[in-house]
């Protein structure tokens, strides 16, 4: 295949311990948050295994390489056997570059063909992959099977999509075409879509005998990002995961439940005949972060930015284990004043016997367990209104 010569390398770019050449393809600056969380990923996964084989990473959509670039300057000399790291992007006329800015690294290979066939040939070579970056234009559904095929057992996968408007309720044939799943307009859009994409995963991964395990989901509302853990079983109950989240647009109330022991809706709080469920799902009810990896990520040496670490402490303090979600602005205008202060409002939930936590995905959101007057209640008297009469 013949592919251009490096003319025009465009400008020089330093992110932290790489350096490398941008090209005149497309290139977010802003997504420095997202690659942070990928070299985090890839640093403790080579800091915490133990194996006589190199580990294999995969960069599936590269661009200009920097991802695979960061993985080997920053994260592969935690394991004491460099892993072998492929950067592929399809392409072609991306390959000299790819192939200058990844000469600081010996074990590295560079690909130019399309992500599925490169997915399709370690199929059938039997090759598996325990870190595979897919970050990808649009929607990545039809990826997702072959991704899950070739990682191996307790591999990471790190997906990004930019299909906002599926999965947030805003374009419900397109969720029905992308997810096999209904989406309803919510005030916690950017949850709904994350749990959306986690359903998919978690189905996909278990029509292979897998059970999936979420590390870290987060979204700019832009681009919806998840790292997920590919396990070797499923866990005990696992299946019970995968659900339904419902929410009254009259007032308010939310409600969920499991496929699993699925049954009638109770009522909400509207008058009689008044209120109506909207209906989201199949989409996953579990727990969003995997806390404790968090803490272990924010106490790596890889050089990541303030807004990472920030990020981290966010999702770190909300482990995302509730669906039920309400934004404070929400509460304030059926009280009929303004806001609680959201940690106020958290700790008066707590002190009440609560669950409660502020949202990591959306700011000015509320986690909590407890039903909607109750909820309503707290909020009033935190603005000493007294009783509240309705919502």
């Amino acid at each position: 295949m013949a592919v251009k010569a490096l003319v025009d390398p465009g400008p020089h770019y330093r992110e932290g311990a790489a350096e490398l050449l941008l090209g005149d393809g497309f290139f977010r600056r802003d997504s420095r948050l997202a690659r942070d969380c990928s070299v985090l990923l890839a640093w403790h996964q080579a800091s915490t295994t133990t194996c006589k084989y190199p580990l294999q990473w995969l960069d599936l959509m590269a661009g200009c390489g920097i991802r695979g670039l960061r993985w080997g300057l920053e994260a592969a000399g935690a394991q004491s056997m460099p892993p072998e790291i492929v950067v592929n992007d399809a392409d072609g006329d991306r390959w000299p570059l790819l192939e200058h800015n990844l000469k600081p690294l010996a074990g590295a290979t560079c690909s130019s063909i399309p992500a599925e066939t490169l997915l399709c040939q370690a199929q059938l070579e039997g090759r598996r992959f325990d870190l595979i970056d897919l970050d990808a234009f649009g929607h990545p559904g039809a990826l997702i099977q072959p991704a899950l095929q070739v990682l191996a057992p307790d591999g990471i996968l790190v997906l990004a999509s930019t299909d906002g408007r599926s999965p947030t309720g805003h374009d419900r044939p397109g969720a029905i075409r992308s997810f096999g799943a209904a989406a309803r307009a919510h005030p916690a859009s950017w949850e709904l879509a994350l749990r959306q994409q986690l359903g998919l995963l978690a189905r996909q991964a278990w029509l292979l005998g897998r059970g999936l395990q979420p590390l870290m989901s987060f979204s700019d509302g832009r681009t919806f990002r998840l790292a997920v853990r590919l396990k070797r079983l499923l866990q005990p109950d696992e299946e019970a995961t995968l659900g339904l989240l419902a929410r009254c647009g009259t007032c308010g109330a939310q409600q969920s439940q499991p496929l699993l022991r699925l049954r009638n809706w109770s009522v909400c709080h509207c008058p009689p005949e008044q209120g109506r469920w909207a209906i989201s799902g199949p989409l996953w009810l579990g727990p969003l972060q995997q806390v404790d990896l968090l803490e272990e990520l924010m106490a790596s040496p890889v050089p990541v930015a303030s807004a990472t670490r920030r990020l981290l402490q966010r999702l770190q303090a909300d482990p995302g284990g509730l669906g039920h979600v309400w934004a404070t602005a929400e509460l304030a205008r059926r009280c009929g004043s303004g806001p609680p202060p959201l940690q106020q409002l958290v700790d008066a939930l707590c002190t009440q016997g609560y669950q409660a936590w502020p949202s990591g995905v959306m700011a000015g959101q509320v986690r909590t367990d407890a039903d909607l007057p109750e909820l309503l209640q707290i909020c009033s008297n935190l603005r000493g209104e007294g009783p509240l009469i309705g919502p």
